[in-house]
């Protein structure tokens, strides 16, 4: 284990108080990371020019959606052993897994092209996006865990926020180049190379820049030596915690609903007519404006510490806006209030993510940073495979004519029932939190009696003089060593 040993005359630089110091390296090794979660959702990579896909390789619909369908499937199996990676192994092999995993999916997928007499190029093309689902949970899983080790505790939510926020941005940059890069269907092995690319370059920085899991010195009194439970019995622990049950049923129902909310919106809109820009234009503010309310957020969180306070009041407002889409969205002709429903949505649901993530670390304290946060991810992406699949079977047919503007060749669905479901749920979940969730901040506690406690065994010592008087020690013994 890679620990910090301080030498007799040395100390640690902290930060007021009682705190320990930043780490010099922090910020370096976050951006290394979101350099990696950035180019990590390849998997969405085909979706925005899904039509060209199925007709140049001759696949269904349905086959279609499978190829953006098996990150919900392989999230859920997957992010167990990702929460057993990121505690037991570490992050920098977790990240540089990661990295390999998606470049080689990025490479498979392109096989089709470089290798002719391919029989079955949905295999090839599963296959690739099967590797790069794989590597998204590691990427999903990790912010909480960087936060914790790298950086001090005056910066968490901020590292946590830019670290979870990356993901989005690398989803609303996928849904911008591919459209930008088939304009036919002969530009698709095109768009296929350019994403080898950034995966390639990613890997290569993983594997040759990130050295360490844990950076020396510490930048707090957590990252000096883990009380991190081990896997199983941390599992134990989440399971019996009334707070973190309670958080996790709720924030992991939101992330369901926020996954079913993207993955629907298209034909949630164009049944009233809304044209695919607008609704790209929708999409896109829905990511901006979150990162947006991420970012100030997470700096005033950092400062306060009101980790409950923000995050009950951020998932009540995400709950009346998500009762006017629900309104708004069966109306025609609502452009600008669609456009302005979609900017709040994101700008309160997306600014609670990373919040929500630290308060699951301080209420789970000291089950490790990978296992509080990952299970939260797990229960939401299976929450998220229910929602979508009620949602989806409460539509019904319309005969009478409409306004649709979609291109499935049937008649219309009505999603007024599943709108209003949708709402109720966040709203069910939004008052539960509220009412049932309460914790006290163990990980902040922990850490202000480790830090004040290694702060006096590093004051100067005194010691015995001849005279009778005292005189300073300058030097100390550090009970963390080497191993």
């Amino acid at each position: 284990m890679s620990v910090w040993v301080s030498k007799p005359g040395s100390h640690w630089p902290h930060h007021g108080g009682c705190g320990l110091g930043p780490a010099p390296t922090g910020w370096l090794c976050l951006g290394q990371w979101v350099a990696v979660a950035s180019v990590a959702p390849l998997w969405l990579s085909f979706a925005p020019v899904a039509d060209m896909i199925a007709h140049h390789f001759l696949l269904s619909t349905e086959q279609i959606n499978w190829l953006s369908r098996v990150y919900f499937v392989a999230s859920i199996p997957s992010g167990v052993v990702a929460i057993w990676v990121l505690d037991s192994v570490g992050l920098r092999w977790a990240t540089i897994v990661c990295a390999w995993l998606n470049f080689a999916g990025s490479v498979f997928r392109t096989l089709p092209f470089m290798v002719g007499g391919i029989q079955d190029p949905f295999a090839f093309l599963m296959g690739g996006q099967s590797l790069c689902a794989l590597a998204q949970t590691l990427v999903v899983f990790s912010p909480a865990k960087l936060a914790a080790l790298w950086f001090p505790e005056h910066q968490r939510a901020t590292a946590n926020m830019i670290g979870t926020m990356s993901n989005p941005l690398g989803i609303l940059v996928a849904n911008l180049l591919s459209p930008a890069l088939v304009k036919k269907e002969e530009d698709i092995p095109l768009m296929l190379g350019i994403y080898i690319i950034p995966a390639g370059i990613t890997c290569l920085l993983a594997t040759a820049c990130l050295l360490e899991s844990v950076p020396p010195p510490p930048p707090s009194a957590r990252a000096i030596h883990s009380t991190s439970e081990k896997f199983l019995d941390g599992l134990k622990l989440l399971l019996c915690n009334r707070a973190y049950v309670v958080l996790a049923v709720c924030f992991g129902g939101g992330i369901g609903i926020f996954s079913s909310f993207s993955a629907l919106l298209e034909q949630v809109l164009c049944v009233r007519g809304y044209s695919n820009e607008f609704i790209g234009l929708c999409g896109a503010l829905f990511i901006v404006f979150g990162v947006l309310g991420a970012l100030v957020l997470s700096l005033y969180v950092d400062r306060t510490k009101l980790f409950t306070e923000a995050v009950k009041i951020g998932f009540c407002l995400t709950s009346v806006v998500c009762v006017a889409f629900a309104l708004v969205s069966q109306l025609q002709g609502q452009t600008l209030a669609l456009a302005a429903i979609c900017s709040l949505l994101g700008l309160f649901g997306f600014a609670v993510a990373p919040i929500a993530m630290e308060l699951a670390v301080e209420c789970s304290f000291p089950v490790g940073e990978g296992a509080a946060a990952g299970l939260i991810f797990v229960l939401g992406q299976a929450e998220g495979v229910l929602i979508m699949v009620l949602l989806t079977a409460l539509t019904v047919r319309r005969a009478e004519p409409s306004v649709s503007t979609c291109q499935d060749g049937q008649g219309p669905l009505d999603w007024r029932v599943s709108m209003l479901l949708m709402a109720g749920l966040c709203t069910l979940f939004s008052c539960f939190l509220v009412l049932f969730f309460h914790t006290p901040y163990r990980r902040l506690q922990a850490e202000a009696s480790a830090s004040c406690s290694i702060q006096e065994d590093m004051s100067p010592a005194t010691v015995d003089r001849g005279d009778g008087g005292r005189a300073p020690h300058s030097s100390f013994s550090s009970p963390w060593v080497s191993t």
